[in-house]
């Protein structure tokens, strides 16, 4: 069981001669001892690199901008500001009629609502046997007659105007 394990962490070494060599590394020890490394070069102590002429030109022209791309930024930038402040207008004026809607949304129902509660109490409040005796004892109304009534069909299913005979 312990010869199927495996050393995982722990470096392991050949060793020839005096120098040990590591499997997994990519440097060596000598001795016992690692050696050390050069302290890295300070920052100030790094000769400037020497760049090419027409690098630097380059990187001149970069730096300064024509008075043509200036006036072409701003009158991009006026545009974009232009299309955002009509677009944020554009939203909240949508945003308005939303609310306008849906306020006359809410009146019109309560209107419906009030007009139908008012028809069911006039209708509730109507007594027909009392129109009735009004109709015939005061107002001398009496039904039709046999002859009276006439029959008319409509063959071109359209509407028909009645007119009164003499």
């Amino acid at each position: 069981m312990s010869q199927n394990r495996r050393n995982y962490g722990q470096a392991t070494y050949e060793k020839s001669g005096n120098v040990r060599v590591g499997r997994n590394r990519s440097e060596y020890v000598y001795g016992n001892v690692v050696r050390k490394t050069a302290p890295a070069i300070p920052f100030e102590d790094v000769p400037e690199r020497r760049h090419a002429p027409a690098v630097r030109k380059n990187r001149e022209k970069a730096r300064y901008m024509s008075f043509g791309y200036v006036l072409f930024l701003m009158a991009a930038m006026c545009t974009a500001a232009f299309v955002l402040l009509n677009y944020i207008q554009l939203q909240a004026e949508l945003t308005q009629r939303t609310k306008n809607v849906a306020s006359k949304e809410v009146q019109l129902n309560n209107l419906k609502i009030a007009n139908d509660e008012e028809y069911n109490r006039i209708m509730s409040s109507i007594d027909l046997e009392e129109i009735k005796r009004v109709a015939i004892g005061e107002l001398g109304m009496v039904y039709a007659q046999e002859g009276q009534i006439v029959t008319y069909t409509n063959e071109k299913n359209d509407y028909m105007r009645q007119v009164g005979q003499n």
